[in-house]
Order: structure tokens, then C-alpha cells, then sequence
């Protein structure tokens, strides 16, 4: 859809995916009242009720989270979503544990060995 769109209408000069039919900004609330129509009308009756991407900015954050859980280097995904790195494992430091295991495997096949690694 976000390529239809840009071959349908293009961007302004200064690279703005959406704007107002004269070309101008799209007032936060703007984007509020549409994106409240839209999760109505794509999400279920309950889902819509939830807190689940109650705001374009949760998929932000829903986005990042997957990055670095799916075992992106840190560093990357703050590049990517425009941290500092220090901000970015203040807010993100939490997708970052529980992953001994996947850990362990890396340092092990790093190695060249078949045993895992102390912990």
C-alpha cells in the first residue's frame, strides 16, 4: 500500500509520505481521529477495545522490540530507529535478556566447538 501510494501521489520535497490536500502538514490530531477509524474497521471488536497499537507510535516500538528479540545487533537497531545508543538500551534493555541459550550457541560456534560455555 505505502508504494501505491508514493507512485499514486509521490512526496513533497521534503519527504513527507503524507500531507493535507494543499500540500501542508497533517495535524497530530489529523492523524489521531484517521488511525482511530482505521484500527476500528482492521482490528476485531476486542482488539480494537485493547490497548494493542492504540497509537501509530506503538508500532514504532512494537518494531524495535522485534529487532532486537529476533537478535539484530543492538547497535544497528538504534541506528535504524534513530537512538542514541544509550537511549536505546534505557528503553529497549528489557528485549535484550533471556537469551543465554542463543548466546551461548553464538560463542560456541565462534569457537569452533560443539560444548556450551560457561555461563
Amino acid at each position: 500500500m505505502s508504494r501505491w501510494h508514493l507512485s499514486a501521489y509521490g512526496t513533497p520535497p521534503d519527504g513527507r509520505l503524507f500531507r493535507t490536500l494543499r500540500g501542508g502538514l497533517v495535524q497530530e490530531s489529523g492523524y489521531g481521529e484517521v488511525w482511530a477509524r482505521a484500527r476500528g474497521k482492521a482490528l476485531t471488536p476486542a482488539a480494537a477495545a485493547s490497548l494493542m497499537a492504540k497509537r501509530p507510535y506503538d508500532l514504532r516500538h512494537a518494531a524495535v522490540s522485534t529487532w532486537l528479540s529476533s537478535g539484530v545487533e543492538p547497535q544497528l537497531v538504534a541506528k535504524r530507529a534513530g537512538h542514541s545508543v544509550a537511549v536505546h538500551f534505557r528503553v529497549y534493555v528489557k528485549f535484550l535478556g533471556n537469551s543465554d541459550d542463543a548466546a551461548n550457541a553464538k560463542i560456541s560456534a565462534r569457537l569452533g566447538e560443539r560444548g556450551t560455555p560457561l555461563a
